[in-house]
Parts: C-alpha cells; sequence; structure tokens
C-alpha cells in the first residue's frame, strides 16, 4: 500500500462533511517544492495555476489543494494559507512571508446538500496533516466524487480518493488523485469497473457508446479529476510541466472519455529536490504508471452513499 506522503516531505490532511457531502484534501509541503500544472479539461476551477508556469518569479509552492463545492469551494484554500501563515511558512516577500498555495476544485454539489467547503475546512485539513497518510475511497476532497453521470446522478456511482507510490532505488515518485468524472473507469484488463449504469442498474451503458448513439444533449456539470504527482527527483518548473502533461495519459487511459468540456481535469507535478535523476523518459512512465494504479485505488475502495452505488457493491 503505498501512498503519496512516501515522498519525504509531502504530508497530507482532510477535512469531511459527512451530512453535506463534501470535503478538502490539503497536501503540503512546509520547505516548499518545485511545482508545475497542466489543465485538460474544459471547465476547470483553479487558484494560483498562472504562477506555476515556468516564465513566471515563484518558484516553489507551499501547498495543494482540492476541495468540493465547485468554485465556491476555492474558499478552502485561503484556510490553508491561513494556517500556513500562523506557522510562518511561504514566499520571503521582505515584508511577510506569503503562502503559496496552488490548487483545484470538483463539483460535488449535486450529491448532498449544496454546501461547499469554506475557509474553516480548509484550515482543518492543512492542521490535520500527516507524513503517514494511507487512505483511499471517502476521504477528505473524495468524500463528494462520483463517476459515470451522462444520465444524471440517478445512474451515477460513487468513486473517491486514491493514493499510491513507487520506488526506484532512492528515486520516489506518488501520486494523489480525486476522481469525479464524467466518464466510466477501466481496469487494467479494459473493462469498466465504474461508470454509467443501465436502466436495471445491474450493468454499465458504456458512455462514449452512449454519447455516440444518443448525441445527449443534456449538460452533466457536476465533474472533474484533480491529480498530483510528487516526486523526490530535484527538477525545474519545466521539467514538470512536461510531466503534468504526460501524466494526463493515465486520466486518458482509465477514464473515458476525459477531458471532456464538462471536465475540468487537473494535474499538478511537484519536486521536492533531495534526489538526481534526470531521466525525464523514465520519469514519465513513472508518473504515467502511479497516477493510473490511484485512479483504481479512489475508485475501487469508494463506498456507496445514499443511493449511489459503489465498487464495493456493484461488480460485473
Amino acid at each position: 500500500m503505498g501512498s503519496i506522503t512516501d515522498v519525504k516531505g509531502v504530508l497530507v490532511g482532510n477535512y469531511e462533511d459527512f451530512n453535506n457531502i463534501t470535503g478538502t484534501t490539503a497536501i503540503i509541503i512546509e520547505k516548499g517544492a518545485t511545482a508545475s500544472v497542466d489543465v485538460r479539461g474544459g471547465a476547470p476551477g483553479t487558484r494560483e495555476t498562472d504562477l506555476l508556469n515556468p516564465e513566471n518569479l515563484v518558484e516553489y509552492v507551499n501547498a495543494i489543494y482540492i476541495g468540493g463545492g465547485s468554485a465556491l469551494g476555492l474558499e478552502g484554500a485561503s484556510g490553508v494559507s491561513r494556517f500556513l501563515e500562523e506557522k510562518n511558512i511561504g514566499f520571503d516577500t521582505g515584508v511577510k512571508k506569503v503562502p503559496i498555495v496552488s490548487g483545484a476544485i470538483i463539483f460535488d454539489l449535486s450529491i448532498g446538500n449544496p454546501v461547499y467547503p469554506d475557509l474553516n475546512a480548509g484550515y482543518i485539513a492543512a492542521k490535520n496533516a500527516t507524513d503517514n497518510f494511507n487512505l483511499n475511497g471517502n476521504v477528505g476532497a473524495g468524500v463528494g466524487a462520483t463517476v459515470g453521470k451522462i444520465r444524471g446522478m440517478e445512474f451515477a456511482m460513487k468513486s473517491g480518493l486514491g493514493t499510491e507510490s513507487i520506488k526506484l532505488g532512492d528515486l520516489v515518485v506518488g501520486a494523489l488523485v480525486v476522481v469525479n468524472a464524467l466518464g466510466d473507469i477501466y481496469d487494467f484488463d479494459n473493462k469498466i469497473i465504474a461508470g454509467a449504469l443501465n436502466d436495471e442498474k445491474d450493468g454499465f451503458i458504456n458512455t462514449e457508446e452512449f454519447i455516440l448513439k444518443a448525441h445527449s444533449t443534456q449538460v452533466p456539470f457536476k465533474n472533474t479529476t484533480v491529480g498530483v504527482v510528487a516526486t523526490n527527483a530535484k527538477l525545474t518548473k519545466s521539467k514538470l510541466k512536461r510531466l503534468a502533461i504526460i501524466s494526463h495519459d493515465a486520466i486518458g487511459r482509465r477514464i473515458k472519455p476525459s477531458h471532456t468540456i464538462f471536465d475540468g481535469d487537473t494535474i499538478f507535478t511537484i519536486a521536492t529536490n533531495e534526489v538526481e535523476f534526470e531521466d525525464l523518459l523514465t520519469l514519465g512512465v513513472l508518473f504515467e504508471s502511479v497516477l493510473e494504479k490511484a485512479i483504481i485505488k479512489a475508485v475501487v475502495n469508494a463506498k456507496s452513499l445514499g443511493n449511489i452505488k459503489a465498487f464495493a457493491d456493484f461488480r460485473v
């Protein structure tokens, strides 16, 4: 059982609201980490992503925030910032240290009550951060995550948060992902393991085939998969940008369709800069692989909520 916290210096904290079915996840790097991001979905909700472009000033982030609540849930990132400010962690402006918190949100307002994670939720998630995190499923920002929503929530399935790691000598690559996709989730045998259900809810309709046959005009605004891939390798923002681009292949392989106009699929990549490792080809394969595994773990460890079935109680 691997975790993104297997990368030394990376902490994970969560806040869950099971009454309203939403939550937040804070990935904390107190010493800072080089970071980049790549957004491929057509409906993103993000914070401090332009700053991560290679041509811009700040080299490090102190946290990555993932929250429910759609754009309203971005408020939770300010809670993470508040926590770090109290610990005097952040970019030294010469006047005050300003925490650098990048982040993204998922749309989970339709699964429970339309309540979003606020500043207090983000603060609690950051305060709960630990270097020994290894939970999957209905955790943190994964509490309200669902998949297979082309026919609406009645035929959707429960998803969640997944985390995994891979070690290669002294090199460690870890991933954390919240899977909240419009599409279906495929295992490594290319079989659907979670997705849009048929009328009897005893099988899958295959979302891609449904779209091609039905030409659905329904607007499924309830999506977005957000991932973070971390490594202890020494990497620049430019190299991390390339690895973020490559990492989206993991979403493309395990989620179909992916990167749709109704998904805000976003991947952050971070490096703690502890180990010399210049082989970007190998790193690319590792980043893809660890994220694919985390996506599967997010789905197979999810538990049903209300009338929304999960992998654990629905298998074909």
